[in-house]
């Protein structure tokens, strides 16, 4: 069969059309493959838990589980006993006598407020930075209190581990602070005694560490007539109460706190204060 000159035009110009029609169908739509989001890798959470214990571990989701029965693989608690357990707790002083309740404990939102741990500073000035969750304060608080401890040395009770705020910050009251004071007996002294002489005659020794919870109006003002009102001042004496006789520049009658707490001192004494302090 031969193939004219004629013919091998028209079988060009069909395949021309037939390329032409391909590139404006492939120009002008788009292929795209179906994925199941159904299909896919099982998410497993990832827990943080506390290290210190020998048996027990709390985890970031307020679980105390025996060590052996962590998941092996997200770290976490099993979720069969009671979240935020407060079990040999003491919810008045906010102390437990066990590490890792006391951080199950602390993770309860009822007891912890987030918006007052995550603004609150750690260590002095110079090297504060910020708790970055409400796990890392409850470790770390419950690890360590200086206002579970008395002559720095000893524990005040069994309840030594304490996730309460520090009784300087902002959210502190009166009933959380008298809390903090137990084993502590609040003594008024006599005019221009310092408090180490105060807890001598008693046969205790002050407590430093215990000057600041005292530091307050509204303790002072249990112990103490404060008739003249409660003042800022600033002195190693105070807390205090000015004594009657005093000069009238001084305010008679008043009790006094100080704002500048570093300076409180189990030495401090003035001739016209009758000092208010914590002996063990």
């Amino acid at each position: 069969m031969e193939l004219t000159a004629h013919g091998c035009t028209m079988g060009l110009s069909a395949y021309r059309a037939t390329v032409i029609l391909l590139f404006f169908f492939l120009s002008h739509f788009s292929f795209t493959t179906a994925i199941r989001k159904d299909i896919g890798f099982k998410f497993t959470p990832f827990c943080k838990t506390t290290v210190q214990g020998r048996y027990l571990l709390s985890d970031n989701n307020g679980y105390v589980c025996n060590a052996l029965s962590i998941d092996s693989k997200s770290r976490c608690c099993p979720q069969t006993g009671k979240k935020f357990s407060c079990h040999g707790c003491n919810l008045l002083s906010q102390c437990c006598n066990s590490y890792e309740y006391c951080v199950s404990c602390c993770l309860n939102p009822a007891l912890t407020r987030r918006e007052q741990v995550l603004k609150m500073k750690i260590a002095k000035p110079a090297t504060a930075r910020s708790y970055e969750s409400i796990f890392d304060y409850c470790t770390g608080r419950c690890r360590h209190s200086s206002e579970s401890v008395v002559h720095e040395n000893a524990y005040l009770s069994d309840l030594h581990h304490c996730f309460s705020l520090p009784s300087n910050s902002s959210g502190s009251n009166s009933t959380l602070t008298e809390a903090r004071l137990n084993g502590i007996n609040v003594v008024v002294g006599r005019q221009g005694e310092s408090c180490n002489s105060v807890c001598k005659s008693r046969g205790q020794s002050c407590v430093p560490n215990k000057l600041v919870v005292l530091n307050h109006c509204d303790i002072i003002q249990k112990y103490m007539n404060c008739k003249g009102s409660c003042l800022p001042s600033v002195g190693p004496d105070q807390p205090a109460e000015v004594v009657y006789d005093a000069p009238k520049l001084l305010n008679p009658g008043s009790c006094l706190y100080t704002e500048t707490q570093s300076i409180l001192s189990c030495d401090g004494s003035h001739q016209h204060t009758k000092r208010l302090c914590p002996c063990a």
